[in-house]
């Protein structure tokens, strides 16, 4: 089967998050805040897929004709991120990643313009390049572009300095950094340590379990993950909801909870289990949720596997 053809194919994923460190064997480029996505590019058009291969062309109607910006028939790795105040905002992202109406979705293409940044390249002109090593397929991936743009852009990188990036990213306020091995293949659906990824926030992805109403607009999401096929409760985010989000939350068909419930949930409404969260936290030994940050909705992961974290 030809992957383009297709569109089987499926990204490499990044390994845990480690402590930055500095090598000559890794290169280094920001950790950008947004929607990880292929896109399979040729002359005909473009196909923009993200992790669970669902259809984003509708979402993002700005970057209908970024294939113009390439000399042939590919399949690029990137992340499509908008910004706001010149910085990358998640929440942006995942707001147009949910909608369906045209008419809201081109308005907020018009005020907050999406645009792709492509970090790898899995396909070129008739066949995958998965086999080759890292940084030639960054050598190819600068060959086949032919030019930037608003909507299009290659990811920079950086050899060796990786405590340095990620001090960089820290002052800036960004996201993180990803280290990645200069000779690592390209790995289609494997989470391996040949790309590591450096964060200032923890974060995970978490189960949309009910809702608690604290008055003044103020929303407390419950948060569960599975263990051994079974949800349990693993605490709430205060900080950070939007009305959109809160909207399709409180939409969601009622259900009794999963498990008896901790105190102080008394006034909570719970929902079905259908929904995914991402929240970042500080870091705490405990491992519980310290300050934990309601980033949103995601829809390119199933329930399911949103699975409790193992120690260690």
């Amino acid at each position: 089967m030809d992957i383009f053809d297709n569109r089987s194919a499926s990204p490499m994923l990044i390994a845990e998050m480690q402590e930055p460190f500095d090598s000559p064997d890794y290169i280094y480029e920001l950790k950008l805040d947004g929607e990880r996505c292929l896109a399979y590019l040729d002359k005909d058009g473009i196909t923009l897929q993200n992790k669970r291969k669902l259809l984003l062309n509708p979402r993002f109607p700005e970057l209908s004709s970024i294939n113009k910006s390439v000399k042939t028939r590919c399949i690029l790795d990137g992340e499509i991120t908008v910004l706001v105040d010149g910085k990358p905002d998640f929440s942006q992202v995942q707001r147009r990643a949910l909608m369906s109406n045209k008419f809201k979705i081109q308005l907020l293409a018009d005020k907050y313009p999406a645009s792709f940044t492509a970090f790898d390249i899995l396909y070129y002109k008739d066949g995958p390049v998965i086999d080759m090593p890292l940084m030639e397929r960054k050598a190819l991936l600068q060959k086949v572009i032919k030019s930037e743009n608003d909507r299009l852009a290659i990811s920079r990188y950086i050899e060796e300095q990786g405590k340095t990036l990620y001090d960089a990213a820290a002052k800036q306020d960004l996201e993180g950094v990803v280290a990645k091995r200069k000779d690592s293949l390209y790995s289609m659906g494997v989470r391996t340590k040949d790309w590591i990824k450096f964060k200032r926030l923890l974060d995970d992805d978490f189960v949309v379990l009910g809702y608690i109403q604290k008055g003044n607009g103020v929303v407390s999401v419950i948060l569960g993950q599975y263990r051994d096929g079974e949800l349990i409760y693993k605490g709430h985010a205060t900080t950070g909801m939007s009305n959109v989000d809160f909207k399709i939350i409180s939409n969601i068909e009622r259900t009794q909870p999963p498990f008896i419930p901790p105190k102080g949930h008394d006034k909570a409404i719970w929902i079905k289990p259908y929904l995914v969260c991402i929240v970042s936290w500080m870091p705490r030994k405990n491992g519980a949720l310290n300050q934990p940050i309601y980033k949103g909705l995601r829809d390119d992961k199933d329930p399911i596997d949103c699975k409790e974290k193992k120690p260690g």
